[in-house]
């Protein structure tokens, strides 16, 4: 009986290591990867160079921080990048700690008050 109570006890163990593997990989694909647009400064003017050199993969999160009223976050195309312009049908986030989801491809986002989007406020981010 002995001998019995060792080999269960064994797999319990290795039962136990399963399920926390499985959780542990479990949790990292439900927590995804958070990127800080602008770093410390947030997102501000002049910030349309901070996508490079960064490594972003679809259903990762980016965090744009930035004083509520003063500035907004508009999801556009690449015409609406380009040209610094949004339609009726863009997305725009207004709530100074706005968390968007990567989408593959190219993901732009402008700040849509006048004048913004001119002084650098834009970034272009491309998803794998």
């Amino acid at each position: 009986m002995a001998g019995l109570g060792r080999v269960t006890a064994a797999k319990a163990t290795a039962w136990a290591a399963l399920a926390l593997v499985f959780f542990l990989q479990w949790g990292q694909l439900v927590e995804s990867t958070q990127h800080i647009v602008g770093a410390i400064k947030g997102w501000t003017y002049g910030i349309s160079d901070w996508p490079k050199g960064k490594v972003f993969h679809h259903g990762e999160v980016l965090v744009f921080n930035y004083v509520m009223g003063e500035h907004n976050v508009a999801k556009v195309n690449e015409e609406g990048y380009s040209s610094c312009a949004i339609t009726n049908y863009e997305d725009v986030y207004t709530t100074g700690n706005d968390r968007i989801k990567l989408n593959r491809g190219t993901n732009y986002f402008i700040c849509s008050y006048p004048g913004h989007c001119y002084m650098g406020m834009k970034i272009a981010v491309h998803v794998k």
